[in-house]
């Protein structure tokens, strides 16, 4: 599973990248050229848009299945998990990323934007939309950036991260993006029950999880035991215990293809796990 941005390596991307107040770096755009054939599992670590500029991929969410080619955008909103899978050769993509207070700054700047904002949020983790003549000129005009060496390139970048949202909510007319983005905008929390079903099979850290619920660490594990009354730890333990007993039930599955869905390098880890929350071995209760 790859992560992003934290997984760009440098070898297989180019990018740009906006120098922030406090010296760190984060990663604006990234360019690609996929090596075909290529698949692979992909965790957004922050708000991403993918603009294809050549050729066909497929990207396979829970809920979706979308057959993308040139000329089509994608946003993916954060913690959204990505099955990609390329179809043929040519194809290339920018990858934008947002971080979500840029994304706060941007609708406190432009609230003017979001004045009639009644459209509840998608259902969808993966937002499509097809470009303008008007996009395709702001994509045109960023791609000479990449290795150009200006000493103004940093506020430049900034510009431009304003212009992407600016586009995106002009091509945005069931104005699922503006809901996403007032969402974040109010600082609204991620409701426990949905994150925790959406996410305890995925291999995510708990700061991880507290990014994704819109909490800090502290607070995402005060919430998380006020409501179900245990530790994060011990409840994605139980409930990944129960996933594999209704696949050994229900599936032709086999003890180690269990247990390597549900998390676990060491089977014998699993067998003890699943013994002392069912009283039996895995195979017994086959």
């Amino acid at each position: 599973m790859l992560r992003v941005p934290s997984s760009i390596q440098a070898n297989q991307f180019q990018s740009l990248n906006i120098q922030r107040p406090d010296g760190s770096e984060m990663t604006f755009v990234a360019y690609r050229s996929d090596v075909y054939p290529e698949r692979n599992e992909v965790f957004f670590e922050e708000h991403a848009v993918i603009v294809v500029l050549e050729g066909e991929k497929k990207f396979s969410s829970p809920t979706q299945e979308l057959h993308v080619h040139k000329g089509q955008i994608l946003f993916f909103q954060r913690g959204c998990y990505s099955m990609n899978e390329s179809i043929d050769a040519n194809y290339k993509s920018l990858v934008f990323f947002v971080n979500e207070k840029s994304l706060k700054e941007f609708v406190g700047q432009h609230l003017n934007l979001f004045e009639s904002q009644q459209t509840p949020l998608p259902d969808d983790p993966i937002l499509a939309f097809t470009a303008s003549a008007t996009f395709d000129t702001f994509i045109n005009s960023l791609l000479p950036y990449f290795g150009a060496k200006t000493p103004f390139l940093n506020e430049l970048l900034r510009l431009k991260s304003q212009e992407l949202l600016i586009h995106l909510l002009e091509l945005d007319t069931a104005e699922h993006l503006r809901a996403i983005l007032w969402h974040i905008y109010q600082g609204q929390k991620t409701d426990l029950d949905y994150l925790m079903s959406t996410y305890f099979l995925k291999p995510l850290s708990m700061n991880e999880l507290s990014r994704l619920s819109g909490r800090s660490l502290s607070a995402f594990k005060r919430d998380f035991e006020e409501h179900f009354h245990t530790s994060p730890g011990h409840w994605i333990r139980r409930k990944r215990l129960e996933h594999a007993h209704f696949l050994l039930r229900n599936t032709d599955k086999n003890v180690s293809e269990v247990s390597m869905e549900i998390g676990y390098e060491s089977v014998s880890h699993f067998i003890k796990a699943y013994k002392q929350q069912y009283g039996a071995t895995p195979k017994r209760m086959v």
